[in-house]
């Protein structure tokens, strides 16, 4: 499994393998091969902060926001 972040597009790619099964396989329901996910984020992503983990078959990736500036008032001077 691959995962990368480029600019503001995170893409998931990887391969399924088709599992060995013992005994009379009647109906086979998962798909195998090569697979690609690919997802537009927002522009405020913290890209040095990404996390992926993979833990009993569920894949998590954390994509924190980057913190925003502050709003300010500028007052005009006459």
């Amino acid at each position: 499994m691959n995962i990368e972040l480029v600019s503001n597009e995170l893409m998931i790619t990887g391969d399924i393998k088709e599992r060995e099964r013992e005994g009379i396989l009647r109906k086979r329901t998962r798909r195998i091969g090569r697979f690609e996910y690919r997802v537009r984020l927002p522009e405020q992503v913290d890209a040095d902060n990404v996390e992926a983990s993979l833990k009993d078959g569920v894949l998590s990736v954390r994509v924190p926001k980057r913190e925003q500036a502050e709003r300010r008032t500028i007052q005009v001077k006459s």
